[in-house]
């Protein structure tokens, strides 16, 4: 056999192999990497930007097609009205259980084709006379909210359960995952009404600047908005540290106790994660597959490198 093929042929198939190998090895361990950076966004979340922890998004729902389901029609009956899904197109929700026949009569309220995209109703103009700007499209808000805090839908569960009244905004509410949010609780009638409290602690200066020691500033917000502050200067030889506690009272008027509540944000959340990457679970698994091969591959091309080579003084 080897008489068939030039030995310049031979020469360069082991070096050929061999390079081959040592690509593949780097690049499985720039998978591994890559794993490793991904276990490690898979930790806890910490405190967001507006100072309050990221709740854990429960995972499990993106496999519940029940709960796809019902965050559809939340979605649709909730967030549609002002914000679009442009990305998104409504054939796309047969990928989670439901027929054409069913987006069509319980779904299909912007449009008359389920081919068409979840754009919103709310003109242009409109939305910059309400709003003052046109609300963003939601078809990859779930992967833009990701950060080192954590990951998207745990902001995006986190958010959407910490709004309390204030009527010091134009639209009666604040939150507190994103202080000073232009958009209202569209959710209020599900979850009801609350307060907050806010206490923070900071260094009190004089006329000159010069720090003289701490102080703990408390404001409150009732369950219809109205706000109170008090302060007091702490005692001397305390050392507090800076910073700043929020408290967010019971919520009360919801249609929806809190588990209840929590479990449609949950659902609602799970809906925009899919519709952020529908193709996510199907290449999750193809991704399993390819890994597979390329390890047996890897072993077959190692094994065979090392064969050509015992022959080769």
């Amino acid at each position: 056999m080897t008489r068939l093929i030039p030995p310049m042929v031979l020469k360069l198939v082991p070096k050929f192999v061999a390079t081959f190998v040592a690509r593949m090895a780097t690049f499985t361990a720039a998978l591994l990497t890559v794993f490793g950076l991904t276990a490690l966004g898979s930790l806890p979340a910490h405190a967001s930007g507006g100072g309050v922890p990221l709740d854990r998004f429960p995972t499990e729902k993106l496999n519940d097609q029940t709960a796809l389901q019902n965050g559809a029609k939340l979605f649709v009956n909730h967030c549609l009205n002002c914000h679009g899904a442009a990305l998104m197109r409504y054939n796309r929700l047969t990928d989670i259980g439901l027929t054409e026949e069913q987006i069509r009569q319980n779904l299909l309220f912007t449009t008359d084709k389920v081919g068409e995209p979840m754009k919103t109703a709310l003109s242009a103009a409109d939305a910059k006379a309400w709003f003052g700007a046109q609300p963003p499209d939601l078809s990859v808000i779930a992967r833009a909210r990701a950060s080192e805090q954590g990951s998207g839908p745990d902001w995006l569960y986190s958010y959407l359960r910490n709004y309390y009244r204030d009527s010091t905004r134009a639209t009666g509410w604040n939150n507190a995952v994103f202080p000073n949010v232009g958009m209202p609780h569209v959710f209020w009638e599900l979850q009801g009404s609350r307060g907050a409290r806010f206490e923070e602690i900071k260094a009190a200066k004089d006329d000159k600047g010069v720090a003289t020691g701490f102080v703990k500033v408390t404001v409150n917000f009732d369950e219809k908005g109205l706000r109170t502050e008090t302060s007091e200067d702490l005692a001397h030889g305390e050392h507090p540290h800076e910073g700043m506690t929020v408290t967010l009272g019971k919520p009360v008027g919801g249609k929806l106790s809190v588990p209840e509540y929590d479990n449609a944000i949950a659902d609602l959340v799970a809906y925009l994660t899919f519709m952020a990457d529908p193709s996510a679970k199907t290449r999750t698994h193809l991704g399993v597959w390819v890994l597979l091969f390329l390890a047996i591959f890897t072993v077959i091309a190692w094994r065979l490198n090392a064969a050509y080579w015992k022959d080769i003084k």
